[in-house]
């Protein structure tokens, strides 16, 4: 049980600073190349562990596999954390993070059509509450000093698309393990980005500097290669219940980094909501199946 808390404790931290890391190297890299990336260096992280996985299970990869990778690499990286990056830019850092954690909320919903899931009256109050909570903080009507409406739409669209993401990946998920899915759909959705990078003349390692490759390494490496791997192992030593407690925590969290690193304000509307989102996603995880084996 030390060791699932520890693995929690790590993914939740470091999923928890993306956000203001990637506000600050926003600033000198492009939004696409940044999101290339961090998911290119992050899944060739995860991939040892992903080949070991396939071995285990004794599955060799064909064309309808890397099919599937690839519509799970292009809703997850194309679409999902290209627009989450634009959302990080054009709104505040914690913002960003507490609308995105409501992505679990729509996996529901998608999981609901694609993987044959019921969507229970727990699920359903529980919707209702997090996307309330999601109304507070858009606060439409009177949007706070550094708010911007845009990249609250930003970070919206990507917890869809995510939600989309995470939804058709549980069909395979079973499969593969949830780290060789994770692994290849990343390393296949950046190359795609990337290939899109050189279409349109973006750049790919230009813009990387002595500056801000400390932050470069750390979003990569540590954030979407640790942080990911820890959240599985978490997943594998208990159930995917109880590793789900690293997007409880990261509502809270996120914006405490984001004011202790960037000197962000939170206003009342923002506590509102992530109040009322974290009472989602507890409703959502419930209290008696947190502590049983998967």
């Amino acid at each position: 049980m030390k060791n699932v808390l520890l693995y929690i404790i790590i993914s939740a931290v470091f999923f928890s600073t993306m956000e203001v890391v990637l506000k600050i190297a926003a600033s000198g890299l492009d939004p696409f190349q940044m999101t290339f990336t961090r998911f290119f260096w992050g899944g060739l992280v995860l991939f040892p562990f992903a080949l070991k996985e396939l071995k285990r299970r004794n599955i060799k990869l064909c064309k309808e596999d890397y099919t599937y990778f690839m519509i799970l690499g292009i809703l997850g990286i194309l679409f999902s954390m290209t627009f989450f990056q634009f959302g990080v830019i054009y709104t505040k850092a914690s913002t960003a993070a507490v609308v995105f954690c409501i992505n679990p909320m729509f996996t529901m919903l998608f999981a609901h059509f694609i993987a044959g899931e019921k969507i229970t009256a727990k699920k359903g109050i529980a919707l209702i509450i997090s996307l309330v909570g999601l109304i507070f903080i858009m606060n439409p009507f009177n949007m706070a000093s550094g708010e911007n409406f845009k990249g609250i739409l930003f970070s919206l669209t990507s917890a869809v698309f995510f939600g989309l993401y995470s939804a058709y990946g549980k069909r395979r998920i079973g499969k593969y393990s949830g780290i060789a899915q994770t692994s290849i759909s990343f390393i296949i959705g950046s190359l795609i980005l990337m290939c899109m990078l050189l279409f349109i003349g973006r750049p790919v390692i230009s813009g990387i500097t002595i500056d801000n490759i400390v932050l470069v390494i750390y979003v990569s490496i540590f954030v979407t290669g640790i942080g990911y791997f820890a959240y599985f192992m978490a997943m594998e030593k208990s159930n995917a219940v109880f590793a789900s407690l690293v997007f409880f925590v990261k509502p809270a969290l996120a914006p405490i980094f984001a004011v202790l690193i960037l000197s962000e304000s939170i206003t009342w509307n923002v506590i509102i909501g992530i109040l009322l989102i974290l009472i989602g996603s507890y409703i959502t995880l419930g209290t008696g199946k947190l502590l049983e084996k998967g």
